[in-house]
């Protein structure tokens, strides 16, 4: 007897891709993907692609990987995705320790954030 099949956490139209361990803070990821939201999947490639940001690399690999689960896993038309999400959280913080004047030290925080992107099949309106 084995456990059941989980059910799928987006729609039959959806397909999902979550970066976790993405190095950088989740205020400047979150700043890239909004960037994106709402977007066609190819303009949102072409926006990450040329974006002065270094965030946008990692939340294109995501992004790049969420097309390609529609396409290979889900069976949708690459050319009519939107990217339907793009969410942002904090994950873990790596604790540092400096040393200061006077032999003190102190803290160094060195965040980790993840992105969650889903992409949905538009339908073309007739």
């Amino acid at each position: 007897m084995g456990k059941q099949k989980s059910p799928r956490k987006v729609a039959d139209n959806e397909a999902l891709s979550v970066g976790t361990q993405i190095r950088g803070s989740a205020r400047k990821l979150n700043l890239v993907a909004g960037l994106i939201r709402g977007r066609k999947a190819e303009d949102a490639l072409n926006i990450l692609s040329f974006s002065s940001k270094a965030m946008a690399v990692d939340v294109r690999k995501v992004l790049a990987s969420a097309i390609a689960n529609a396409e290979n896993n889900h069976n949708l038309d690459v050319d009519s995705l939107v990217v339907a999400e793009a969410s942002v959280g904090k994950s873990i913080s790596m604790k540092r320790w400096t040393p200061r004047a006077r032999g003190r030290s102190s803290r160094i925080v060195k965040p980790f954030s993840r992105v969650r992107i889903v992409v949905r099949e538009q339908q073309e309106a007739e």
